[in-house]
């Protein structure tokens, strides 16, 4: 029996002795040829994940990178001197729901990379994922609003900018709107790439 990945081969030697037209086999007569019996079954590896496993590691990497984006986002901004009660509130709580919703994802998008074609759980990460784009982008919306209030206040309302008494805050600002949008980018990338891998073959 000789046997390879694109199939199984059976060889079967039958050998019959000679016999007399008596019914009689002649002693010492060579033996027939032997007669083979080949037969081939070609099996079709089964692919375990393919691209939809390569999608799933790309959802750990882009998880892992958001986990780390909005804890910068949250803690540059919680620990900023000058702080707006409300934006600031907000802003923090919002970036801290991201980031903890991430971490408790990691567990499910591993599911995913071991069982590619699981595709229950894709839907409900793909589901809470595109929550969570909403809420990074009110976040990141009101921080860039803030920001531009502090930089350029505004003449309507009689806002004076407040940047040049206050720089830290402005930067803290900056860097924290730039997180967020980050953390907003990374959410949709991942509904994207989610949502590819339920296409079907």
């Amino acid at each position: 029996m000789d046997s390879d990945r694109s199939g199984v081969l059976t060889e079967v030697s039958v050998q019959e002795p000679k016999a007399n037209p008596k019914g009689k086999a002649v002693a010492g007569a060579a033996p027939p040829p032997p007669v083979v019996i080949s037969s081939k079954v070609t099996t079709t590896s089964n692919p375990k994940g393919g691209w939809r496993r390569g999608f799933a590691i790309f959802d750990l990497v882009l998880r892992l990178c958001g986990i780390a984006v909005a804890l910068a986002a949250t803690a540059i901004m919680g620990t900023t001197q000058q702080t707006l009660p409300f934006f600031t509130q907000f802003f923090v709580i919002a970036n801290a729901i991201a980031s903890g919703y991430l971490v408790l994802s990691l567990p499910f998008s591993i599911i995913c990379i071991v069982r590619p074609h699981l595709r229950g759980l894709r839907i409900v990460l793909i589901v809470l994922d595109t929550l969570m784009v909403g809420l990074a982008m009110a976040a990141a919306a009101s921080a860039a609003t803030i920001a531009d209030l502090a930089q350029n206040g505004n003449s309507n309302a009689n806002w004076a900018p407040i940047c040049q008494q206050f720089d830290d805050f402005c930067q803290s600002i900056t860097e924290a709107v730039q997180s967020s949008f980050a953390v907003a980018v990374i959410f949709i990338l991942l509904v994207v790439f989610s949502s590819l891998s339920l296409r079907r073959n």
